[in-house]
């Protein structure tokens, strides 16, 4: 439901190391958060997968257990609620269906949702790049309490958006779940099918992410079965409409709330062959990967050609591009109401970085891009950032 995209991803000075140790030096990475943020963000695993450019063998690692204080180890292959990083893909088959002729990402949303009169004139583009102006549904004290009242209530796609109808447009750029649910309404109006069948047939089944799911109800059992427990480490005195949930696993929870905004539940490794397609320009023609990588200022709303030091956070079509020593990276890490998981790609070098953990927490409390900070410097060390 959260997202911290706007987290800019700092890194330290390299070192000398050799590539023999990689596989113990990340697992010691890991080790280090869990421990020093197990307790602040309640927290039972941590989850990571980097690869590389090229055959070299990626690194899958996983430490912890699957609930908090409990024994049993968690899984490289567990499954993890990827959160935001959903509207990558929501992006993506809009761009899919512009090459195909099928609408344009400059077409209004009147023409394809009527119902939203007030949003008529708003474009798919800007509901992408998040300079439509309308509300996030999922911040929406009402919604916040229905969901609290009765967590496997199944929403749907409608009744998510209506809780933003009415609301006034806010000026610059306003990140909005609200948006990539409409999205989500308009690739099912466009070609006449669910979203999760077009995401598999377009996406998942492509590229072979057997370990990517989507629903926009419940998942099956033999899903959840490779979930951790999921925790709400969000503070009652910041969003009093969850205090119920306080502290409690939510990863068996509906599935509803999130959707085409933030729906996906993926293996770490399956992210990271993502992050490749899609930054290598394998999903889209030209044309459309440029405007996919085309970005505004989430300081401004207003066109950049890159992140700078100055203005440092630019935001795409469902992805978001910061500075680093590295050069400019694409990164993003989603939030769930019981998951955060992080990716970054280094263009200049081709690595990439996918990082996880087991609960949801307010922006202040969340370390996870020191986490992603130190994998890097330990790629550093080894010659292989």
């Amino acid at each position: 439901m959260f997202l911290a995209v706007g987290a800019v991803i700092l890194f330290g000075a390299p070192a000398a190391a050799g590539k023999s140790a990689l596989r113990p030096s990340l697992r010691a990475d890991l080790n280090r958060y869990l421990s020093a943020r197990r307790v602040p963000e309640h927290i039972s695993a941590v989850g990571l997968t980097v690869t590389f450019r090229g055959s070299r063998p990626g690194v899958n690692i996983a430490v912890g257990s699957t609930r908090y204080l409990g024994a049993r180890p968690i899984s490289p292959s567990a499954l993890w609620q990827i959160g935001s990083n959903t509207k990558a893909f929501t992006s993506v088959m809009l761009l899919q269906l512009e090459a195909e002729h099928k609408l344009s990402i400059n077409d209004r949303l009147g023409k394809w949702l009527p119902q939203y009169r007030a949003w008529r004139r708003i474009t798919i583009k800007q509901l992408l790049n998040m300079t439509a102006g309308i509300q996030d549904y999922n911040t929406q004290p009402a919604f916040l309490a229905a969901y609290a009242a009765a967590p496997n209530r199944v929403f749907t796609a409608s009744q998510l958006v209506s809780y933003a109808v009415g609301l006034p447009l806010k000026p610059g750029w306003v990140y909005s779940n609200t948006n990539y649910i409409l999205a989500q309404m308009i690739i099912e109006r466009a070609t006449h099918d669910s979203y999760g069948n077009q995401l598999r047939r377009r996406i998942a089944r492509p590229l072979g992410l057997r370990n990517l799911f989507f629903s926009a109800t419940r998942y099956p059992n033999r899903v959840l079965a490779r979930v951790p427990a999921g925790y709400c480490f969000i503070s009652p005195d910041a969003v009093p409409q969850l205090s119920s949930q306080f502290g409690q696993d939510q990863s068996r929870h509906t599935a509803s709330t999130n959707q085409g905004s933030g729906g996906i539940v993926s293996s770490l490794p399956d992210v990271a062959r993502w992050d490749r397609a899609l930054y290598s320009g394998r999903e889209l023609p030209r044309k459309q990967q440029r405007e996919l990588e085309s970005l505004v200022s989430e300081a401004t709303g207003r066109p950049i050609g890159g992140a700078t030091p100055s203005d440092p956070v630019g935001f795409g079509l469902g992805v978001g591009q910061t500075t680093s020593p590295a050069g400019n990276a694409w990164f993003y890490e989603g939030q769930t109401l019981g998951f955060r998981v992080l990716h970054v790609y280094y263009p200049r070098t081709g690595t990439d970085v996918v990082a996880a953990v087991n609960s949801a927490t307010l922006e202040d409390n969340d370390h996870l891009n020191q986490l992603a900070a130190s994998v890097y410097q330990t790629l550093q060390r080894a010659g292989l950032a």
